[in-house]
């Protein structure tokens, strides 16, 4: 019955943040898209100009300003108030109904059945801050599912060998750029979905676009015995795939 209800408020949270957010645009602060978007580009132009002392001011001016923009919005206030309730439901549970801990001994059973799970090590990891980048001597690949907050990330396919099939990389980024350097024997795929930023892959280039999904793919990607397949997003900054 609980974890019903806790379903339930947790979806109509979500669903009045959104109302919350639409009101908030249409009727109290008409200027947060146009102020949200404008430090995104003072971010994105200040890392572009980096290491220049204008750069690094409007870098530092816009993550400032952003802060400051969301800390403003109504809806980020009536968040913080959904995760006080959210945590004094749970703590009011707690006391209600006390989880019991009972000790249960069991000869231990080997199960022929069950499966050998082995736990890999990831090449890259999830960060908020700072750049990232796959090892410049020879590694163990194994495929990478990220999500990164400000940094770039540099992943470099030649000082691994690719299993062969489909080699997976997804990349989920909000300010920073992406580069990818792939082998000119492995074909590849590419879905790339930006605000604001600028494409190098292959030979496909766009300078400047905006909120924009780009699918790309290697002639002889379907055919392949090796190939990867690269799935990433960024709120702003730039992506290049190239061979080498």
């Amino acid at each position: 019955m609980y974890e019903k209800f806790k379903n339930d408020y947790m979806g109509w949270i979500f669903l009045v943040g959104i109302v919350v957010l639409f009101l908030e645009i249409v009727f109290f602060n008409h200027g947060v898209v146009f102020s949200l978007l404008l430090n995104a580009g003072m971010i994105y132009f200040g890392r572009k100009w980096m290491p220049k002392m204008t750069g690094k001011i409007l870098f530092w001016l816009g993550i400032f300003l952003l802060i400051i923009s969301i800390l403003s919005m109504i809806t980020f206030k009536f968040l913080l108030l959904a995760i006080l309730i959210h945590f004094l439901i749970q703590f009011a549970q707690s006391k209600k109904n006390p989880q019991e801990i009972k000790p249960v001994i069991k000869e231990p059973v080997v199960d022929l059945n069950k499966e050998t799970m082995v736990k890999k090590k990831s090449v890259l990891s999830n960060v908020f801050f700072g750049h990232q980048k796959t090892p410049e001597t020879v590694f163990e690949w194994s495929d990478v599912n990220i999500q990164c907050g400000m940094g770039d990330t540099v992943i470099d396919l030649s000082y691994t060998v690719l299993p062969k099939g489909e080699t997976v990389i997804i990349i989920k980024n909000l300010i920073g750029n992406i580069q990818v350097l792939v082998p000119y024997d492995v074909e590849a795929s590419i879905n790339h979905s930006v605000i604001a930023g600028s494409t190098q892959i292959f030979e496909v280039s766009e300078k400047r676009i905006f909120n924009q999904n780009l699918q790309v793919q290697t002639a002889g990607f379907e055919q392949a015995n090796q190939r990867v397949k690269i799935v990433s997003s960024l709120l702003v900054g730039d992506i290049e795939v190239k061979r080498v």
